[in-house]
């Protein structure tokens, strides 16, 4: 039986679990109450109230803040193509960097991602620009970490390849899976499993098109600069690899976020009294 005592009504006073009935029953009506069941009704309220709009959990980024991260984004271009190990190959690597770019600047006018989201974009082309600067198959991490530490990552782990693409293919599902879930929630008013499911989908769909267009490109090139672009070092399974990590970083992304929101909102009906009339 819910517990509700009340000598008259108070400003912000909040009741965990009761119904609207017990609270209404208690106060003689004379309340107000706002009910919060879980994080997808409060996201289904304002996309109702403004379907164009994002939720209130992700505030559009301001002009100034996708100007700054935009720029940055270019400079870090700029900088990985001075004096690169292979011009071809990175002219290669950021033609669709570049694409990117162009379209989030042309596009900003008018839709705008979280600052959270430009972020993610941002740190993913900074491990990207390494890659097309080094070559994906040639970054040193390891004469980096040894230089450092005086201990080879690669002696400790076992590894007999170079893995710095293993790491830019699972830092996409990890960072790009940010403004690929924005664009469905706020564009497709997706929510709940199904905006899980089509972010995945569309993480998995466009890792598998980048490793098409890598094959493609690999068909053109021929054997020396193929092998610099593709970067799989004699493995077979490769493109599987890659595509499998980028899977593995979106759904580690979205179980941190589902337990963080979780943690946040809960699952209790809230009910907050208001000084009514």
């Amino acid at each position: 039986m819910a517990s509700f005592s009340a000598t008259g009504p108070s400003q912000g006073n909040e009741v965990v679990g009761v119904t609207w009935h017990q609270l209404k029953t208690a106060t003689g009506g004379n309340f107000s109450c706002s009910v919060r069941l879980n994080r997808a009704q409060a996201e289904r309220k304002a996309m109702n109230n403004n379907p164009a709009s994002q939720t209130s959990f992700a505030p559009s980024a301001t002009p100034r803040q996708v100007a700054g991260l935009l720029a940055s984004a270019t400079l870090m271009v700029l900088a990985s193509g001075v004096a690169p190990h292979d011009r071809a190959d990175w002219w290669l690597e950021n033609v669709l960097p570049l694409a990117l770019l162009l379209t989030l600047a042309a596009t900003s006018r008018y839709w705008r991602f979280s600052w959270h989201a430009y972020l993610a974009i941002v740190v993913m082309l900074a491990v990207h620009e390494l890659g097309a600067h080094f070559t994906y198959a040639k970054v040193p991490y390891d004469a980096w970490l040894r230089a450092l530490t005086d201990h080879s990552l690669n002696t400790w782990m076992g590894w007999q390849r170079n893995q710095f693409d293993r790491l830019v293919h699972l830092s996409y599902g990890l960072l790009f899976v940010l403004p690929i879930k924005e664009l469905l929630q706020r564009q497709a008013l997706l929510r709940g499993g199904w905006l899980a499911l089509c972010t995945v989908s569309f993480v998995l769909a466009t890792s598998a098109l980048y490793e098409l267009l890598e094959w493609i490109g690999g068909q053109y090139l021929g054997d020396d600069r193929a092998q610099a672009f593709l970067a799989t070092q004699q493995d077979p399974w490769d493109a599987q690899k890659d595509m499998a990590l980028a899977l593995l970083g979106a759904l580690f992304t979205l179980l941190i976020q589902w337990f963080g929101s979780r943690k946040l909102w809960g699952r209790r009906v809230v009910c907050v009294e208001d000084r009514h009339g």
